[in-house]
């Protein structure tokens, strides 16, 4: 526990919290709290780049105490990849288990052949993994930052080669073409495109990588107020260069575009500087933020089970009018107060500080689930 760092806990428990915020809406909420549709940046758009920081910067942490193996490397990915197709294929298991029409003909159709294959767990799984193990291989804190602008050169380059005259078209980009032959247009979001597809995580491996640079900082033996000034140095240098690409690029979470990829690692940088200032500095400021540290110390155990209880509840018992339990609380707690997007946001919110006590009792009992 002591050796834990405590600004860095708080950084991805932020993400977290707003990865379940997003999960739960069960009505329209305020636009600035959903993704941006196209182009864009909005606040959830923040949360998984964010994520993907995180866990580089703690790969970095865990390598300066024990080496990663490439095995270890794998097996944590491959966990994690199977983690999130269990919750794409869960509504389908339900429906096997408790719908008595629902054959097994039916959940093959549904899960097998038309089962979505990426998510968000499964992006941040392939990111991780080629991620660490690249930056396992260069070790040189230049060399990492390098690589990490070639993967987003690359990714850039594909688009505008792929597609010259309009490389960022909804329905003809070389991401969308990628999807449709890996895994293919019945494995996919939408029609168009995935959000979490294969092509984008070359960018969200930069994002991963710029988080390792981040951990290989806080670990650093120099003192304190050099370590922030890099960061700070590194967080604006990164966001004025995704502003500038965005004059070529468009910033897209659904494409992981290489400008959104350096605007969110630039803001990374200065919110992690921040916390560990703030945290060092002000044991009032550590306190407000202890809730936020026991969540980020279980964040992706938190948010498969969110998602697996989300799940339960919105479809199970089908006997609600509403359409499960979860659709019945709404209806009868917040429901419509003051305006719809009102009272769907308050109920998001109540839903996720459910999970903080649970995180408070995981962290006095010392428990940890690493996925």
């Amino acid at each position: 526990m002591s050796k834990r760092i405590y600004s860095l806990d708080v950084l991805r428990s932020v993400a977290i919290t707003i990865m379940l915020f997003l999960d739960a809406p069960p009505d329209k909420i305020y636009l600035i709290l959903q993704h941006a549709e196209w182009a864009g940046l909005t606040v959830p758009d923040v949360a998984l780049p964010l994520f993907a920081f995180a866990m580089g910067a703690g790969a970095a942490i865990s390598m300066s105490k024990r080496p990663l193996t490439t095995r270890r490397i794998l097996k944590r990915a491959a966990l994690m990849f199977a983690v999130g197709l269990f919750l794409n294929f869960l509504p389908s298991i339900i429906n096997f288990l408790f719908v008595a029409d629902f054959t097994i003909k039916n959940f093959f159709d549904a899960a097998i052949l038309h089962g979505r294959l990426f998510g968000i767990i499964q992006r941040l799984a392939v990111a991780y993994a080629f991620g660490i193990l690249l930056a396992r291989a260069i070790r040189n804190d230049i060399g990492i930052f390098i690589a990490a602008i070639v993967l987003l050169t690359l990714s850039s380059l594909g688009y505008h080669i792929y597609a010259p005259d309009n490389p960022f078209d909804e329905a003809h980009n070389i991401s969308r073409a990628v999807d449709y032959i890996f895994p293919g247009a019945n494995h996919i979001y939408t029609p168009t495109h995935d959000p979490e597809g294969l092509y984008g995580s070359i960018a969200a491996t930069a994002s991963v990588l710029f988080g390792y640079l981040a951990g290989r900082i806080l670990i650093d033996n120099a003192a304190e107020r050099d370590k922030i000034f890099l960061m700070v140095g590194l967080g604006t240098v990164l966001l004025i260069a995704g502003g500038l690409w965005s004059h070529v690029d468009i910033i897209a979470k659904k494409l992981w575009t290489t400008p959104y990829t350096l605007i969110n690692a630039g803001g990374d940088f200065l919110a992690l500087a921040l916390f560990t200032k703030l945290f060092a500095v002000s044991v009032r400021a550590k306190n407000f933020a202890e809730p936020f540290n026991a969540l980020g110390m279980n964040p992706l155990f938190f948010f498969v089970a969110n998602n697996f209880v989300l799940t339960i509840l919105v479809m199970l018992p089908k006997s609600f009018d509403y359409g499960g339990i979860y659709l019945w609380l709404y209806q009868h707690t917040t429901a419509g107060l003051i305006s719809t997007e009102f009272g769907a946001t308050l109920f998001c919110v109540l839903w996720c500080l459910l999970w903080f006590p649970i995180a408070e009792l995981f962290k006095r009992f010392n428990i940890v689930i690493k996925l």
